[in-house]
């Protein structure tokens, strides 16, 4: 699975209705009718993609809307959830983490406390990293392994990408370097400092 057919998984993922757990049934769905290889690749390009959306600069826009909440385990599931708004969206807020104020799921938390949001409201989307094992598993039958199986295999694809790609070239073409310090003047504006909402 080479990135533009992994993006496109993704741009049809953030555009299916219904809530999250049946988006990744759908996911699943597509995952399965594949060999299982693409499963395995699927998840490579997937790390990556978070891997790219790592930034302080991110951060610093994570920790904004979740108002500081957002946990080192938080601000990953946060970089599951950007890829899940499709490539636009990734890529924009990648340029410039303040794009996030346009997005609409984040809009739709402003001005509400956090005790108030939904589990499919928050910007954050852990089980996005489930889904390629749980592929992966029902093609190959290896259920009583502990993914073990699943995660060799990621590890021996995301070493040939390395190869066929140059990590660094890409990292650095992602922005992964990006300088900290970015101001966030419109999610800012939506997202006041203030107490904690724990």
């Amino acid at each position: 699975m080479n990135e533009d057919a992994f993006w496109a998984l993704i741009d049809e993922l953030s555009r299916r209705p219904g809530h999250r757990d049946e988006q990744l049934d759908w996911l699943e769905g597509e995952l399965t009718r594949r060999p299982a290889a693409g499963a395995v690749a699927f998840q490579v390009r997937l790390e990556r993609a978070c891997d790219a959306a790592g930034t302080r600069a991110v951060r610093a826009a994570a920790d904004r809307i979740e108002g500081g909440l957002c946990t080192d385990d938080g601000f990953h599931y946060f970089t599951l959830w950007l890829v899940g708004q499709g490539r636009k969206v990734y890529e924009s807020v990648l340029a410039d983490p303040d794009a996030l104020a346009d997005v609409p799921g984040v809009r739709a938390l402003v001005g509400r406390h956090h005790q108030e949001w939904g589990d499919d409201e928050w910007p954050e989307w852990e089980e996005l990293d489930y889904v390629a094992q749980d592929a992966y598993d029902e093609l190959t039958g290896r259920t009583d392994d502990d993914g073990e199986a699943f995660l060799d295999a990621v590890e021996e694809a995301a070493g040939i990408v390395d190869e066929e790609e140059g990590e660094a070239e890409e990292d650095e073409e992602r922005g992964a370097f990006r300088p900290e310090g970015r101001a966030l003047p419109r999610l800012t504006a939506l997202f006041p400092p203030g107490p904690s909402a724990s």
